[in-house]
């Protein structure tokens, strides 16, 4: 039937006229026409709809129930569901055929979908902060396609202010601590001020841990934002929604600034991005606040905490050790220092554009223009480089080993004297002063000196089979270990016996006022394993192998020193 027909009926009965004349006259059936009349009826009366709980025609009808193989097993399917809320339809198929179901899998799974219950998500509820008391901040990872340097993966670095929405973005190469909070000084130069607080995520240069439902702030970023006077603020795990204000803002990112654009380099993008913040999105009109960013930033400007007057320090400090060839690594990179520093374990001091290098007394002795993105490469100071005049250089080389002392000063004379590259052979000798200790090393010049052994190799072997190597936290606090026992003054505390603890805790006894000769004889015997020997102390009576390159004379010397030690072991 079609909507003229249903007019048609509508009119005739609205004029009074009865169904069996409408039916007789239209050629329909007086229950077509009753129908009819009967929805025309209940979809003008609402109330009368309501009371009766038929839903509106715009609706549709109901779908009606239909028998299903499944009616028998609905019971055991909700069992299911109720005890292994994630289980799969094939597994509850497989389930229900032990049970004798014949059926198939399509109208299994959609009644498994009727019947599971969906967990019921929290409603976000939308808020808005005044100016100067929040901010957010988060980072964001993009593996991009750069003309120059091929694809890389860059890192976007975002902070935004909550009352005016504007923004601050950049990209670098890491994200970790340092880079953290020197982005954090350039946002706040570039909005002009702080923000009271700043939303975090949960990132380890922020949080290190949680404990009972706290988080447990980072001690290194406390300390940053304390300096600048704001509070920090870490969301609840798997909450991104909280700080949307910031995460929203990636999505306009990646489809303003990085759509349809190429960039040469690193570089070249952050100068885009520069751009991009100024002449679009400072200037756009908000979604949400319906102004630009710039003109709520002027409102929101007076509300920021001020900058302080110092500048919080976020350079990094690590130690490095000059190398032969008078340089220093960091990050696959080599900066060369004074040539007279070779073997020296120095501080270097890295900010974001310069490394510095110090001496021991905290002097610069070097700076150098920080290698971004580039490994492999090396800075150079033609300073540095050693002096042509021979003499000048071995000067220099005589003011090192005489501060080792009388055994430094005649093992180079005798480097002199055996070798003909005595200068290199000397720079070599003055490496080994970072990975041993320097008595070991004195000891094996004094074996060298002993049995003429003038070389770099053999000092080298007598190391190996003499001394330890210093492990890798040692050979940075051998030198603070020092000034703290000056500045203390005091000797340190030796081994107690366990019945000075006894005593602390239960009082003195009366059997333990006097000790027995048994413990007094094992007191003597711990002391006496503390304090080393004197053929421990004294250098051991075996030679080292001479270098290949040695004359004859230090051959017949090294021969005679392996027979002593032979009559040594045969005694």
């Amino acid at each position: 039937m079609n909507s003229e027909e249903r007019n048609e009926i509508i009119h005739r009965w609205q004029n009074k006229q009865s169904l069996r004349s409408i039916a007789s006259e239209l050629h329909l059936t007086r229950y077509m026409v009753a129908r009819v009349i009967r929805t025309h009826t209940n979809n003008r009366d609402a109330a009368l709809a309501t009371e009766a709980g038929i839903p509106p025609a715009s609706l549709g009808s109901a779908p009606s129930p239909r028998s299903s193989k499944l009616d028998a097993h609905t019971d055991k399917i909700k069992q299911l569901l109720q005890r292994y809320p994630k289980i799969t339809a094939q597994r509850v198929l497989e389930e229900l055929k032990r049970d004798g179901y014949d059926g198939g899998y399509s109208i299994l799974r959609e009644r498994i979908r009727y019947l599971r219950k969906t967990p019921v998500k929290q409603l976000t509820v939308r808020f808005e902060t005044g100016p100067g008391v929040q901010a957010q901040m988060d980072w964001a990872t993009y593996e991009l396609n750069f003309s120059m340097e091929g694809r890389r993966r860059v890192n976007l670095f975002s902070y935004i202010l909550g009352y005016s929405r504007r923004q601050y973005i950049h990209f670098t190469e890491t994200m970790d601590f340092d880079t953290t909070i020197r982005q954090h000084i350039l946002a706040f130069e570039h909005l002009g001020g702080v923000a009271a607080t700043c939303l975090y995520d949960n990132m380890k240069v922020v949080v290190t841990r949680w404990e009972d439902d706290a988080p447990i702030y980072n001690t290194r970023f406390l300390a940053f934002a304390t300096h600048y006077a704001y509070k920090p603020w870490a969301c609840q795990v798997r909450r991104p929604q909280t700080k949307g204000k910031v995460e929203r803002p990636f999505h306009y990112i990646e489809t303003n600034l990085l759509n349809g654009r190429e960039f040469r380099s690193l570089e070249h993008l952050n100068e885009t991005t520069r751009w991009w913040l100024s002449q679009v999105a400072d200037v756009r009109i908000h979604g949400t606040t319906k102004k630009t960013p710039l003109e709520l930033h002027a409102e929101e400007l007076p509300h920021l905490l001020a900058m302080p007057s110092l500048q919080f320090d976020t350079a990094s400090v690590v130690y490095r050790v000059v190398d032969t060839d008078g340089t220093v690594q960091y990050a696959n990179n080599r900066y060369s220092v004074p040539w007279r520093l070779v073997g020296e374990l120095l501080p270097v001091r890295i900010t974001d554009e310069c490394l510095m290098v110090y001496d021991r007394s905290l002097g610069e002795v070097a700076q150098h223009g920080l290698l971004i993105g580039q490994s492999g490469q090396s800075r150079t100071d033609a300073s540095h480089q050693p002096p042509r005049d021979h003499e000048e250089q071995m000067e220099s080389l005589r003011q090192r080993y005489a501060e080792l002392g009388d055994i430094g000063v005649q093992y180079l004379s005798g480097l002199q004297s055996k070798q003909r590259n005595s200068k290199h052979q000397a720079l070599k000798v003055l490496g080994l002063l970072h990975a041993y200790h320097k008595q070991d090393v004195l000891r094996a010049m004094q074996r060298g000196l002993e049995y003429y052994a003038y070389s770099y190799s053999s000092l080298e072997r007598i190391l190996a089979h003499q001394a330890t190597p210093k492990p890798a936290g040692q050979q940075l606090g051998e030198r603070e270990q020092a000034a703290l026992q000056r500045l203390s003054d005091s000797e340190p505390i030796g081994a107690r016996h366990s019945q000075e603890y006894q005593d602390l805790l239960y009082g003195t006894s009366s059997t333990d006022e006097a000790p027995n000769e048994s413990s007094e004889q094992e007191t003597q015997r711990s002391e006496q394993e503390t304090q080393p020997s004197e053929q421990e102390t004294q250098p051991t009576q075996q030679a080292a192998h001479a270098d290949s390159g040695g004359n004859s004379d230090d051959a017949t010397t090294v021969d005679l020193a392996a027979s002593a030690d032979a009559e040594d072991s045969t005694q």
